[in-house]
């Protein structure tokens, strides 16, 4: 099955919060896949500081790509 969302990010919850944010300040809505809340809800441990995943809508892919350039930027003091 094809999808329409392309991963474009993947990190702690605290970039990914600041790269979905960054995103929304422009119209983009990501989806934020996240497996260890995906387990906890299914009753397994789960770690807190797990990987995150950003995806956005493949008609999406520049503009989101070049947010993510410029937070990236931002974090690493560039």
């Amino acid at each position: 099955m094809d999808s329409n969302y392309k991963k474009i990010f993947s990190g702690n919850i605290f970039k990914t919060q600041q790269v979905t944010a960054k995103l929304q300040e422009i119209g983009i809505e990501a989806i934020v896949k996240d497996e260890s809340e995906s387990a906890r809800l299914a009753g397994f441990a789960a770690n807190d500081l797990a990987v995150k995943e950003i995806y956005v809508h493949q008609d999406e892919i520049t503009k989101a790509t070049e947010v993510l350039n410029d937070v990236m930027k931002d974090m690493n003091g560039k």
